[in-house]
This record gives C-alpha cells, sequence and structure tokens, in this order.
C-alpha cells in the first residue's frame, strides 16, 4: 500500500526528472510561450497564468492516468492472492525505477523504446491539441497542456508502473498527482529562463545525480517489498 514516504518519494522523482522534463518539454515549453514574450509594457509574469494553465492541464492527464493504472492494479489483486500480488507489483515499479535511475543518467537509454512505442498513441492524440492554437487565453492553455500530458516520457510511464502497485485508484491518482507537482518548478521556471537552465540540467553531474536519486528509491521499493515478504 502507498503511504506517505511514497508520495513524497513520487514529488522528489518528479523534481529530480526535471533533467528529463527539460530535454522533452523545453521546446513544446519554448513554443507555446513564443507568442507571450513580453513586449515593451508587459512584464514578465504576465506569462504566469498562461503557463500555471498548462502545466493545470498536464497534471490533470497525469493524475487521470494514474487513476487509471492504480484503478487496474487493485483490480488485478483482486484476481490473486492480494498480498502477493502487490508485493510483486511493488518490485516490479523498483525494478521500473531503477531503469529510469539508469536512464535520466544516461547510462543506460532503455525507455527510450519505451517512449517510441508511445509514440502510436501520441500521433492519434496529438492532432486535438491544434484545435487550441493560437493560445489567446489561459483556457486554451488548460486545453493544450490536457495534450500534453499524454505526451510519450519515460518519466511518466515509470511512474504509472509504480502507480498500479498503488493499492486502487485514489492512491494511483495522488501518487500521479505528487510526481505531477514535483515537475512543476521545472517546467514554469522553462518559459522564462530556458536559457539559464539549458547549461545546469545538461551537465552530466547533475543527470548522473538525478539518475542516482531515483535508483535509491527503486532499491528502496524493492527492499520494502522483500521485508514485508
Amino acid at each position: 500500500m502507498t503511504n506517505l514516504i511514497d508520495f513524497l518519494a513520487a514529488f522528489l522523482i518528479g523534481l529530480t526528472g526535471g533533467v528529463h522534463c527539460f530535454g522533452m518539454c523545453g521546446g513544446i515549453v519554448g513554443a507555446l510561450t513564443l507568442g507571450l514574450s513580453p513586449l515593451p509594457g508587459h512584464p514578465l509574469w504576465a506569462q504566469l497564468p498562461y503557463l500555471l494553465a498548462y502545466n493545470a492541464g498536464r497534471i490533470a492527464s497525469y493524475v487521470t492516468a494514474g487513476v487509471l493504472a492504480g484503478g487496474a492494479g487493485g483490480w488485478m489483486t483482486h484476481l490473486a492472492s492480494a498480498h502477493r500480488a502487490q508485493l510483486g507489483l511493488q518490485i516490479f515499479a523498483g525494478l521500473f525505477m531503477i531503469l529510469l535511475g539508469l536512464y535520466l543518467a544516461g547510462w543506460w537509454p532503455i525507455l527510450s523504446r519505451l517512449e517510441q512505442a508511445g509514440g502510436v498513441l501520441w500521433r492519434r492524440i496529438e492532432p486535438f491539441g491544434r484545435r487550441w492554437l493560437p493560445v489567446r487565453t489561459p483556457a486554451q492553455a488548460f486545453g493544450i497542456g490536457l495534450v500534453w500530458g499524454w505526451l510519450p516520457c519515460g518519466l511518466v510511464y515509470s511512474v504509472l508502473v509504480w502507480a498500479i502497485s498503488a493499492g486502487g485508484a485514489l492512491n494511483g491518482g495522488l501518487l500521479l498527482l505528487c510526481f505531477g507537482l514535483g515537475t512543476l518548478p521545472m517546467l514554469l521556471a522553462m518559459g522564462a529562463f530556458a536559457a539559464a537552465l539549458t547549461g545546469f540540467v545538461r551537465h552530466p553531474a547533475v543527470r548522473s545525480l538525478a539518475g542516482a536519486l531515483v535508483i535509491l528509491f527503486g532499491v528502496y521499493e524493492i527492499s520494502v517489498a522483500v521485508r514485508m515478504g
């Protein structure tokens, strides 16, 4: 079952995964905010309602996916020995997080293949986002954010696997909510400070540290499951 430590870990994974978010979503944020760039007399913070709306839509899609994944995992545990199934799913999620850490650090890009597979679904969803372009209101930005939340992303997929072991739809949704909130600082900052962040998040030491932290979370999840077994 998911506990407070898991929710905190999901938030920290979102936070440390910002190095991946920059690569995956930096171009999207830049394109979406291009038409909102401040003109003389228009302060930079005028972009904030739009950036918040983009990200609110994105996180709403994460939560929806988390609810579905958590509900599916809860249903699967009822088909087998609930305790054993829960522990098995938790170990699987921990292994997936270790793969995610290797991916974030640039040590083994195995999850890029999963992103490529997710591209099949993305090609069907992406055209819906064009209905809200060009963005003129925060409501349109929210709609684009809803579509953006389904962008193929190994980071999101890894947390969704974790949500399957969360114990139910509610916990799965909360796990993805915490993760989404963790990604928020980096993605909000991209809209205003993308140039300044580029060198920092691409530094090998930063990527290695982020990957190592996620690997530790994965090892922790596996160790908890083994002790409970």
